[in-house]
């Protein structure tokens, strides 16, 4: 299984996530493309839709709904449907200037895609993460890890981990960079640890533009690429 199996199993344009859910009452919708090639197949998800909606104050309620594509070297090439993602994010832990803020991000896959072509994981899979952070002035920094939960034909469950640092150049841009790694997640297959690089530009406090581009420096090979568009929106 790819990393972009669950393309927003992270927080974008990034594989790592954090531990800030959505302000109560508020919404964020992104349309995103995503990409990732590995030395037999090429998978993308575009155009795909998240949803994340801020049910209290620490909750947020996430949904993700992909239009994937499976290229294989030398092969065909499959459209469809890609597997559908429900999560809950929630922050037990609020950050103070001496203490970090502690989430957890559990997520579940649901098999809407068709795996015979790629598309999809062919059983309902899990991830189970725990996310922290800490800021100061114009950086942030966070990361944590977890374990993901697979039974498919094929795929094994193993642990991930992230950790990302990023600085806010004025108001409007952001860049940053991390280091993510996950464990064998195909029979036969071997863990990956990947560098990847990016931000987001603000063109107004409610509409963004994200970005991020990364490659695999120790195990399976990936490259990977993510681009979207942010909306936020809800009362003062």
């Amino acid at each position: 299984m790819s990393l972009s199996a669950s393309p927003t199993a992270a927080g974008p344009p990034f594989l790592t996530d954090d531990p800030v859910p959505v302000e109560r009452g508020h919404w964020e919708a992104y349309l995103f493309a995503t990409r990732d090639a590995t030395s037999g197949t090429t998978q993308y998800a575009a155009p795909a839709v998240e949803f994340n909606l801020g049910a209290t104050s620490n909750l947020q309620l996430h949904l993700v709904a992909p239009y994937a594509t499976d290229s294989a070297v030398g092969g065909p090439t499959f459209h469809g449907l890609g597997d559908i993602e429900f999560g809950v994010k929630y922050r037990f832990v609020r950050e103070t200037d001496q203490r970090l803020q502690i989430g957890i991000f559990p997520m579940v896959e649901l098999p809407t895609g068709n795996a015979e072509h790629g598309l999809g994981n062919g059983q309902v899979w899990a991830r189970l993460p725990l996310w922290i952070q800490k800021g100061w002035g114009p950086w942030t920094t966070y990361g944590g890890g977890g374990y993901q939960l697979n039974q498919a034909e094929g795929a094994r469950s193993c642990f991930f981990a992230g950790w990302l640092l990023q600085r806010d150049l004025g108001k409007r841009l952001t860049l940053g960079g991390e280091v993510y790694a996950t464990g064998a997640d195909t029979v036969g297959g071997t863990g990956s640890t990947i560098f990847n690089a990016g931000g987001y530009y603000n063109f107004r406090p409610d509409f963004s533009l994200l970005f991020s581009l990364g490659r695999t420096f120790a195990g399976e090979r990936h490259a990977v690429a993510y681009v979207g568009l942010y909306w936020t929106w809800g009362p003062s």
